[in-house]
């Protein structure tokens, strides 16, 4: 039987002992934000990226990126994209869709322009090429964060003894100065016929007089009486750091239930009892699409949860249109949900009404989304077309916890119910 997500709180799910490190954080921090958006920053530049992630991050959970669409991706994107991140405290989601042999997007993981395991704390996979893309990138992913932990320096210095190689004294001359090396030219005589080997041909003798030039034997070409030696020291430090592991989940979570209903609660002071994201990576499967005619099947879709329940370290849900945990296997992965959109404030739309954008892309509202059971909305075009993209992305933010706390509490009464017969 597939269960509804909501029977508990986000808050509470933190706790889970068997969750991944980084889907208690997620989970930690969609109930201090109160937000389960992600937004897909479908945009083309640096500069336009950065821009949407300073305008919509207070009111994110996640930010999901295409970074191959970045015409002008580099480390200046890297670099501005983890600062905002931390600064606004939402984790970068690339959506890369790995799809080919383990060896391959191990490559596309960790090298290339891209780098994504670099920085980006979730990405995602297909898993058509068969469930060894999973371990393959589970690799991969360790490998760099431990090359990310690692930091090698190398530092030269030079110095010059207060000796001279000859073992003079070099008193009254000062030891930070070096003594100018004066260079001798080679002594420059010329020869006689008769000096040095005689040429065998005859006829050169007789029509070519021979002059030769040579360097006198007791004139050095460089004088090195007065030249000092130099000390060349190369230390090479190879560090290791790790970054603080977040809370206990389980401390959290009570310091957050603990505030009173009556007093707001302090999510300065939450998101600063959280910390940073642990340092970690994590995968989700692309079970489902919202895409109209696409090919995944039920058949695939079991493949996935199959596949996902053999790394629960490191597969951390699926992106997919419904709910796919399963009570009776333990199941307590997370679900992202894409194709989420809501009409203009001004216009009324039929409840439960499905839109598209004419493409084969279907739209459900996040209040209807969040009901299904999702942990995640995915809102891309309907926010990054609103000319105020921060008030858009807070209309969205707050009819999708809308629809969290209603599937909440309405779970909470049918516990009650139960309670009573």
């Amino acid at each position: 039987m597939t269960s509804k997500q909501h029977t508990c709180s986000f808050a509470a799910r933190a706790e889970s002992e068997i969750l991944p490190a980084l889907s208690s954080y997620l989970l930690s921090l969609i109930s201090i934000k109160q937000s389960s958006l992600c937004v897909s920053a479908d945009v083309h530049s640096t500069s336009a990226l950065l821009r949407l992630a300073e305008e919509i991050g207070d009111s994110i959970c996640v930010l999901k990126t295409h970074a191959d669409i970045i015409d002008d991706f580099s480390d200046r994107t890297i670099k501005g994209l983890q600062e905002i991140a931390t600064r606004k405290h939402f984790l970068l989601f690339e959506d890369r869709k790995f799809g080919d042999i383990g060896n391959t997007v191990q490559s596309q993981y960790t090298r290339g322009p891209l780098r994504i395991a670099k920085w980006a704390h979730l990405t995602n996979a297909h898993i058509f090429p068969g469930p060894a893309v999973i371990p393959a990138l589970h690799s991969a992913a360790t490998t760099a964060l431990i090359s990310l932990n690692q930091s090698v320096s190398t530092e030269i210095s030079t110095g010059t003894p207060r000796g001279s190689i000859d073992g003079l004294s070099t008193t009254g001359t000062d030891p930070d100065e070096d003594t100018a090396i004066d260079p001798l030219p080679p002594t420059i005589s010329p020869s006689s016929n008769n000096a040095g080997p005689k040429p065998s041909n005859s006829d050169e003798q007789d029509h070519a007089p021979h002059q030769q030039t040579t360097l006198s034997p007791t004139s050095p070409v460089f004088d090195m009486s007065h030249r000092r030696t130099s000390i060349v020291t190369a230390t090479t430090t190879i560090s290791q750091t790790f970054e603080p592991s977040p809370p206990n989940p389980a401390t959290l979570s009570r310091s957050l239930s603990s505030s009173s209903t009556d007093k707001p609660l302090d999510r300065a002071a939450a998101l600063a009892e959280l910390g940073p994201p642990p340092h970690a990576r994590g995968l989700l499967l692309l079970a489902e699409m919202s895409s109209e005619g696409n090919l995944m099947g039920q058949g695939y879709t079991e493949k996935c949860i199959e596949a996902a329940r053999n790394d629960k370290d490191f597969v951390l849900g699926f992106v997919a249109q419904r709910n796919l945990n399963k009570r009776e296997m333990g199941d307590e992965f997370l679900v992202f949900v894409p194709g989420v959109a809501l009409p203009p404030e001004e216009e009324e739309v039929e409840r439960g009404g499905v839109k598209g954008d004419g493409k084969g892309q279907r739209w459900r509202g996040p209040y209807e989304v969040m009901q299904e059971g999702a942990d995640v909305v995915i809102v891309g075009r309907g926010i990054l077309n609103a000319r105020d993209k921060a008030a858009e992305a807070e209309r969205y933010r707050k009819e999708a916890w809308r629809g969290y706390q209603d599937l909440l509490g309405a779970n909470k009464e049918k516990g009650k119910g139960k309670g009573k017969r």
